[in-house]
């Protein structure tokens, strides 16, 4: 087909990668998207079923750490642009098995780094662009009333955040050294439909729905900011396309809370949409050991994209979280598909029993 750009976006088949999949797809008929994702236990094609056969789509199953594949991929294919989310993600997973997420997250960056610049380089990086998704979770911890700027200084505190600290200075140093062209964004913690079950929403969602305990870090008085997943897809749409190169913006959702307090409004929902007397969720609150590196606060400040880009969250978390537990209440199929025990084989294989 003829197409204006040839768009590869990798871990799209996961969480934050298919919604930005999806959203290329239905949005720009006239660019071929290559969704490329290693299929691993948090990536899933049910995800993508709606756009699945959609003549600009194309799905390639491969690993970002096998650095011949990656070359062989961009030379099939002819990229344009790089939008690159395929990352580890899981703090608790990086505790234990921190050398999967070094593979991946910083030696998987670095391939791709290396077949764009050689890719590109014949035509003078013009029209190409290396967009690279990382966290706000490489600034470290706030203790204070303050906000992470594109300014603020590195401090990552566990091996998750410190490789995605890593990769964030690689992105930087082949733009300055080799003038690749990119653009990064730090977002602060996403929520929404289709989210993997380790993470807190969709995982309570979960237990609340069959009364399992929900537990709680320390006494829940960590802070985060949330960041609909939507909203996230839109964020990286206006920067891939109107984002000044070499530039970084900070995405987040203008939604601080404490881990306590959203538990239970998560728990206050619930019981609406379950039609439990208001309380009943709550009882299932247990309060376990902090987990080690446990960050106190992050909060974003995203006036640089609003002021630049003229992005802005579209709903309050309230009205987000409120559209998340009706996503999950109707696809319980999904959730039970992904929680039939097939994830828990590979964490018990992978990390448990090292």
């Amino acid at each position: 087909m003829n197409t204006n750009k040839t768009i590869l976006i990798t871990g799209g088949a996961g969480f934050i990668g298919s919604h930005v999949v999806r959203l290329f797809v239905n949005s720009y008929p006239d660019y071929l998207i290559v969704n490329l994702d290693k299929l691993t236990y948090a990536g899933n094609l049910a995800n993508l079923t709606d756009i699945e056969k959609a003549p600009n789509y194309v799905f390639e199953k491969g690993d970002i750490s096998d650095a011949n594949y990656i070359q062989t991929l961009f030379k099939k294919y002819n990229f344009d642009g790089v939008i690159h989310l395929a990352a580890e993600s899981h703090v608790d997973r990086s505790i234990v098995a921190p050398m999967e997420f070094v593979v991946t997250n910083v030696i998987g960056t670095v391939n791709l780094l290396n077949a764009a610049k050689d890719a590109w380089k014949g035509s003078n990086y013009e029209g190409k662009l290396f967009y690279h998704v990382s966290t706000d979770e490489v600034y470290g911890s706030l203790h204070d009333d303050s906000f992470f700027l594109e300014t603020t200084s590195y401090d990552p505190q566990s091996p998750y955040s410190a490789s995605k600290a890593s990769s964030d200075h690689f992105v930087r140093a082949y733009s300055n050294t080799y003038k690749l062209p990119v653009v990064l964004t730090n977002c602060s913690n996403n929520y929404g439909p289709n989210q993997f079950p380790e993470k807190l929403l969709p995982l309570f969602i979960n237990n609340i729905q069959n009364n399992k305990a929900l537990p709680v870090y320390g006494k829940g008085e960590n802070i985060r900011d949330w960041l609909f997943v939507i909203d996230h897809a839109r964020a990286i749409d206006i920067v891939f396309h109107k984002g000044k190169r070499g530039e970084t913006y900070n995405i987040g959702g203008h939604n601080e809370w404490t881990n306590i307090d959203l538990i239970r409004l998560l728990c206050k929902q619930m019981d609406q949409k379950l039609g439990r007397a208001e309380g009943t969720s709550e009882k299932l609150i247990s309060y376990v050991t902090d987990r080690a590196g446990h960050d106190f606060r992050y909060a974003i400040d995203a006036t640089k994209i609003k002021d630049e880009l003229g992005w802005v969250p579209s709903v309050t978390f309230e009205q987000g979280l409120s559209l998340t537990i009706d996503w999950y209440l109707a696809n319980k199929k999904w959730m039970e598909e992904i929680t039939s025990g097939a994830y828990e084989s590979y964490y018990e294989a992978q990390y448990i029993k090292r």
